[in-house]
């Protein structure tokens, strides 16, 4: 495991989730754990690694718009829960959308819709910059255990099978990201 600055050393960073490793990075109110989406060995091994049931799924995040839009189904997607969303954004607020067609299933799980974040917390936003798009985002954390707020308690929770750890700041929320169905305005976490 390599500990990195989030401002020093995000090729770093990136050159791991390059290759298919996982990455910790702080966000909004906890220490996320991120792989290459499209990587279906690293969101395997990531699911292994919080001993997660993968019908779960995971949610995505984007320094911007452009980096979510792809996994959205636009057609089944009303402009009123677009707009919704993109005026949250970016910030703290997770959407469920309904997916696009070419999502790989290993992402959503059991589900039929994809949960997406543009973040406007710096360090996640960088790493997604610098990748080029959007990345896995959840908890560092084992599977029912309390999320990782520190860099330390992401080493402390996973001595091994980390890549890289992004050390900075939290954004300072209490608790995760608000989660909300875009086409119903519906809480599905609070």
């Amino acid at each position: 495991m390599t500990a990195a600055s989030s401002a020093g050393d995000l090729a770093k960073g990136v050159a791991v989730l390059r290759r298919g490793g996982i990455v910790a990075y702080p966000t909004e109110a906890v220490f996320g754990l991120g792989c290459d989406p499209h990587d279906h060995a690293a969101v395997e091994r990531l699911f292994a690694l919080q001993q997660r049931p993968p019908t779960q799924g995971v949610l995505l995040i984007g320094a911007e718009f452009a980096h979510v839009a792809p996994y959205i189904d636009l057609a089944a997607t009303p402009a009123a829960a677009l707009e919704r969303a993109q005026a949250s954004w970016p910030g703290p607020h997770t959407w469920i959308f309904p997916r696009a067609a070419g999502v790989p299933e290993w992402i959503a799980g059991g589900h039929a819709g994809i949960a997406l974040r543009v973040t406007a917390h710096p360090p996640a936003a960088a790493l997604c910059r610098v990748f080029g798009g959007a990345l896995v985002s959840t908890s560092a954390n084992r599977h029912g255990e309390p999320p990782a707020r520190r860099a330390e308690d992401v080493r402390h929770a996973f001595p091994t099978g980390i890549d890289a750890i992004l050390n900075g700041e939290t954004g300072g929320l209490e608790r995760p990201t608000p989660i909300r169905d875009a086409i119903t305005g519906e809480s599905v976490r609070s």
